[in-house]
């Protein structure tokens, strides 16, 4: 997390519904980050993905650090930001929540309103979800696990920025 690099850099958080992205985000990001999520368009909205790579495009024109808080499970998903970033010249960190089925089942269980998601929802992402690595184009992957302690414990498992 190099928030004294000049570069700007996309932040793309990759982990199961209720695996503490959001709250990494509000607690590690949010301070140079702008927040980019599906979760924040009126559920009606249409053509989300679009809207989405619309507002990143915008916002790394105008030379706005961004963090895509999705679960952003595979390639197919991750790739379109890695090029929307590469042509904005801005390196990409994946901030990598090691799956816990259990434990995100149990806090999104604890969820309440829209926040709460299906249970197959989280089951049908972690069939999809897989580790992203620097051999996807990320230029850094960061392990994010809880540490027992209400917070986060980071480590790098890709080379450092």
């Amino acid at each position: 997390m190099d928030t004294n690099s000049a570069r700007p850099e996309m932040a793309v958080l990759v982990g199961l519904q209720a695996s503490g992205k959001s709250s990494f985000y509000r607690e590690h990001l949010s301070g140079r980050h702008a927040l980019v999520s599906k979760d924040l368009f009126p559920r009606s909205a249409r053509r989300k993905q679009h809207r989405q790579m619309r507002l990143i495009e915008e916002l790394l024109a105008s030379g706005t650090w961004v963090a895509v808080d999705n679960t952003n499970p595979s390639p197919d998903t991750w790739t379109p930001l890695i090029r929307l970033a590469r042509a904005h010249g801005v390196r990409v960190t994946a901030y990598w929540f090691p799956p816990d089925l259990t434990g995100s089942l149990r806090r999104n269980a604890a969820r309440e309103g829209r926040a709460r998601v299906p249970d197959v929802g989280i089951h049908a992402t972690r069939v999809r979800l897989r580790e992203p690595t620097t051999a996807d184009g990320f230029d850094a992957v960061v392990e994010v696990r809880f540490d027992g302690e209400g917070g986060f414990a980071t480590r790098h498992v890709g080379p450092p920025d």
